[in-house]
């Protein structure tokens, strides 16, 4: 009876995360193409910018019919004009190219998940027909526990079934992609007006409910960190850079911060193309110095560890001036616990779907990371969970979707193998590769607006993408 009933215990764990076949986010950080250098080679990638000023790729997401789609996002000011047709279209052409080589990436993670739902679809039939054939082997008490079981099953059938469906629905935008890409060369040969205000509308509309699709797609469990895209190479070996968790999607501004210690000025610059030209940018001086790499920003605001204190401090942007300042109850400071890589990284900011963080450690606590969940207008503490992980084995640590994920170390070879679930209040031991790719992480944070992880690598920007699988309850809602 044992053997049975772990088997569908097996299913159900398994069959939790079936539905989220979403691999590596699409190039989901926005609009602007453009070229890093290393070592003599270059790699294409793309980046995110104003609307205004280049394409967006969305990754996929759930329409509220329960379809799959993935689309491009055409800026709505700087196409379709009359003047410079030809260089309109070509530039347009270039950008479909690049969405149907993204396509074909997402068919084949598709394809690969599919066989797996095949198999665990072929799985279920098979302890149907044991639970069948079981019926006069078993005790009537352990076959109604064993078909208990199986009844609890019964939801996940419509969950395979829709699974399939969403993998057609992948393959037909595909093909509407690529019939997108031929009706464009067809115009560029002619040089014609005809059908490209049409086009335009097209693309306009699947801009729209890729853009709505994209707002719900829930929060998930971390399962893969990319390769590492490279944005710049600049400052110091230690310092952290950010955009505005909170800021709509036209505001790309980039904050810059160098060092880790006695630092007061912040750059900002306007967008994330400036930041990689160095140009456009103001400076902001802080009136109190700060400490560590742990900042944020947050609804406009930085929100920063005192030099020497165990103090928070709200600055805001736009005023230049602090709005609210507080200590942190019992926080270590100074270096007192810092992270593996020390640089007074006693205290560290972070922001994710649910809001406003703080990780830290307390005597009380006996080294062992603290996070809180702060008030962003108060600074109050709201309540705090001891994970029981030290801090100095910790490389760095970030949170998504209420969880706190730590890194073992800050040197190569680092991977993400701890993580605590606040929700339940509860941790595991985790083995997700990450690149460390120049050997010295000193700032690790998720914005959750890009859905993408900020690092600070001996001097080098850094960005990258994760991949979450949302898990689903039996009777299949997310």
């Amino acid at each position: 009876m044992s053997v049975p009933l772990l088997k569908i215990g097996a299913v159900l764990s398994t069959m939790a995360m079936v539905t989220n076949w979403m691999s590596q986010t699409l190039p989901s950080l926005v609009g602007l193409n453009g070229t890093v250098s290393r070592a003599g080679a270059s790699e294409k990638i793309t980046l995110f910018q104003s609307p205004e000023e280049g394409w967006q790729l969305y990754t996929s997401a759930q329409a509220p019919d329960g379809k799959c789609i993935c689309t491009a996002v055409i800026p709505a000011q700087s196409t379709c004009s009359r003047d410079g047709r030809s260089r309109e279209l070509r530039q347009l052409m270039e950008k479909v190219q690049n969405v149907s080589q993204s396509m074909e990436v997402l068919e084949l993670r598709t394809y690969r998940d599919l066989q797996y739902v095949r198999s665990m679809e072929t799985l279920m039939r098979s302890l149907d027909a044991r639970l069948r054939a079981a019926d006069g082997s078993l005790s009537a008490k352990s076959f109604q526990e064993l078909k208990d079981r199986m009844t609890e099953l019964l939801p996940l059938s419509s969950v395979l079934e829709q699974y399939k469906a969403d993998t057609r629905t992948i393959v037909h935008l595909r093909e509407e992609v690529r019939n997108l890409s031929g009706s464009l060369a067809t115009i560029q040969e002619e040089m014609g007006a005809y059908g490209y205000e049409d086009l335009q509308q097209r693309v306009m509309a699947l801009e729209a409910r890729l853009h709505a699709c994209a707002q719900k797609l829930g929060c998930g469990k971390l399962t893969g960190v990319s390769n590492p895209i490279t944005i710049r190479a600049m400052g110091s070996r230690f310092g952290s850079w950010m955009t505005d968790t909170m800021a709509p999607s036209a505001d790309s501004r980039v904050w810059y911060m160098d060092g880790y210690y006695k630092g007061r000025r912040v750059l900002e610059f306007r967008t994330l193309g400036d930041f990689i030209k160095g140009q456009n940018f103001i400076q902001h001086l802080l009136p109190q110095p700060w400490a560590g790499t742990g900042h944020v920003v947050y609804n406009g605001s930085l929100f920063y560890n005192k030099y020497q204190s165990n103090v928070v401090v709200k600055y805001h942007f736009r005023s230049r001036s602090v709005l609210v300042q507080r200590s942190l109850p019992g926080a270590g400071y100074n270096n007192t616990f810092p992270y593996s890589w020390g640089g007074f990284s006693d205290m560290d900011f972070m922001v994710d779907e649910s809001g406003l963080w703080a990780v830290y450690t307390t005597n009380q606590n006996a080294g062992n990371i603290v996070v809180s969940r702060l008030d962003p207008h108060t600074l109050e503490v709201v309540r705090s969970w001891d994970t029981g992980y030290p801090k100095r084995s910790a490389g760095e640590a970030f949170m998504i979707c209420g969880v706190l994920y730590v890194t073992n170390s800050h040197l190569a070879g680092a991977k993400v193998y701890f993580a605590y679930f606040t929700n339940t209040s509860s941790y595991e031991y985790t083995d997700v590769p990450f690149h460390n790719q120049y050997s010295h992480i000193s700032m690790l944070d998720y914005n959750p607006r890009e859905r993408a992880l900020y690092t600070w690598n001996n001097g080098h920007q850094v960005l990258y993408n994760v991949t979450l699988f949302h898990v689903i309850s039996t009777a299949g809602d997310p």
